[in-house]
């Protein structure tokens, strides 16, 4: 059904707008309508124009044509602190902050409180930004700095940013991207409540059973054109992935269990860090897509980047086909094919500056590339043509700046740098977030093909689902250590959650009572009940 026009004047409205890119068409002729008191979730593959949209709705960018319309009146925003003036307040998915600023400064930015001398303003707005946090009801201290925070930590503070302005319509991009389940139920609460008779709330997610649970109407967006608005009560979620991808959505099987035959590449035993991990002991076999599940702080992200040398360890020995190997840094880590694709792709993945071509040979550029000191361009062209075409990158070209690229296009440039530099472990953190589901299912479909030619995979995901379906095994952590390692026949929600929700101190008990193994061919998978453990 398209959009029609009712008796209530929409209280933001976007009519025939378009915006071209060199290269790019990224809106044509693009309509959405958010009426009061109303959450419209705004649905579309990664690429479909949802943040460009936001952004000249905001005055990020100019508008080729097309008008906007806010409570019936003509709106034109010249810049986000002139959209925030006129009541529209956008959490964007790239984060706007800065790292070096406090989390009460980045809060109020641009509008701090005016006190007799320094230390009365900065508490002032220390106690300012207690109360909204508080009021929020978000794990954070004003005073702490913002690059010291997890991504999930630093989504928060966007959040808290945007709904510090006295706004009335709040735009969320993949809000919940990086927040676990009862940060998510926290923040719908939180959306509950600011809506009102003259509020709304767009709202984007990839998240097909958010939409379900917190919108009203559902608008779909394909290749930057307006698809279709359905009442979401009335409507199946299979049928807007369908509107979505533009064709029915097929899934993958969930991988069988691995074979205990098979070789044991990755070892890890005793791993610890002096701030968070503690005896951390696991294997991982050839062909094995080894699932890593936790609530935010369990230490999932710190077991990947202390492995890779990341982060430094203070104990632990990991051993690569039997032979102990030291890793000092994630290039060490590379040499011994040993790849990790960091959560936080734009910080640690990706030169944005550089182009779709430069990024993917980036890991193996030496090696595969140069002669003599000498940059190869034509086999670098030609390798990375091949991968856009095999990983189904949208992208005008190799040449096209990575930073123009949607998020999930960005994520697809990351994986193909390392499968260049054809690496015989893999660890991927959080590899699916921000992307829509058609993306998705592209990259379960390459995991499995990886895990199917013999790759090792360490997934870390946030979404249990998404642990479930891909794992032959799942390592559950609880405060820095593993409470339960458990195999995909006996994996279940109920089960992770309950591993993932356990004081260390319990696991053996809780686990001899489940029934269910919590060891790995590498020894204890937790190690709770060590005396070193226990006591650190």
């Amino acid at each position: 059904m398209t959009e029609t026009p009712g008796a209530v004047t929409p209280l933001l409205e976007v009519r025939d707008v378009s915006k071209s890119f060199p290269g790019v068409k990224a809106l044509s002729n693009m309509h959405l309508a958010l009426h009061p008191g109303e959450v419209l979730a705004l649905v579309g593959e990664n690429g479909a124009g949802k943040s460009t949209l936001m952004k000249v709705l905001s005055g990020i960018y100019p508008v080729d044509s097309g008008e906007f319309f806010l409570n019936g009146e003509p709106l034109l925003a010249t810049g986000p602190k002139h959209a925030q003036e006129l009541g529209i307040a956008i959490i964007h998915q790239e984060f706007n902050l800065i790292p070096d600023l406090t989390v009460a400064q980045n809060i109020f930015v641009g509008r701090e409180p005016h006190r007799a001398g320094i230390f009365n303003s900065e508490r002032a707005l220390n106690t300012r930004a207690g109360e909204l946090i508080d009021r929020l009801g978000l794990p954070l201290n004003p005073r702490t700095t913002v690059s010291e925070l997890t991504v999930a930590k630093q989504q928060m503070v966007e959040i808290a940013k945007a709904l510090s302005f006295e706004a009335r319509v709040l735009i969320m991009d993949e809000p919940t991207a990086a927040l676990n389940e009862a940060e998510v139920g926290a923040l719908h609460d939180l959306i509950r409540r600011f809506i009102q008779p003259t509020t709304g709330v767009v709202y984007i997610s990839h998240r097909m059973d958010e939409i379900k649970q917190i919108t009203d109407r559902v608008t779909v967006i394909r290749d930057g054109k307006y698809i279709d608005t359905l009442d979401t009560a009335s409507t199946s979620m299979t049928e807007v992935i369908n509107l979505m991808v533009g064709r029915e959505l097929t899934t993958d099987a969930a991988p069988e269990n691995v074979r205990s035959d098979r070789d044991v590449l990755l070892t890890v035993d005793g791993l610890e860090t002096r701030d968070l991990l503690r005896n951390v002991s696991f294997d991982l076999r050839e062909g094995e897509i080894l699932g890593f599940a936790g609530l935010m702080g369990a230490g999932r992200t710190e077991v990947a980047r202390a492995i890779v040398g990341a982060d430094k360890r203070s104990a632990g020995t990991i051993t690569l086909r039997g032979k102990p190997v030291t890793i000092r840094n994630p290039a060490d880590a590379a040499k011994l094919r040993i790849g990790y694709l960091s959560e936080d792709r734009k910080r640690y993945g990706l030169l944005l500056e550089r182009s779709v071509g430069e990024n993917m040979v980036l890991s193996a550029v030496t090696e595969l590339f140069s002669t003599w000191g000498l940059m190869r361009s034509k086999s670098i062209q030609a390798k990375a043509s091949e991968y856009v075409d095999t990983m189904k990158v949208k992208t005008p070209s190799t040449g096209q700046t990575a930073k123009f690229l949607s998020g999930g296009n960005q994520q697809k440039v990351v994986i193909a740098k390392w499968l260049i530099k054809d690496c015989d472990i893999l660890i991927f953190d959080e590899p699916t977030r921000g992307i829509d589901v058609g993306a998705k299912e592209e990259i379960y479909g390459l995991l499995n093909e990886l895990a199917q030619a013999g790759k090792s995979i360490i997934m870390i995901s946030s979404e249990l689902p998404e642990v479930l379906r891909m794992s032959h095994r799942v390592v559950v952590m609880s405060e820095g250590r593993i409470t339960g390692i458990v195999d995909a026949g006996e994996a279940t929600s109920e089960t992770i959650m309950h591993y993932a929700t356990l004081r260390p101190d319990e696991n053996t008990q809780d686990a001899a009572e489940l029934g269910l193994t919590t060891q790995s061919a590498a020894g204890p998978a937790s190690g709770a009940t060590d005396e070193k453990a226990d006591n650190s």
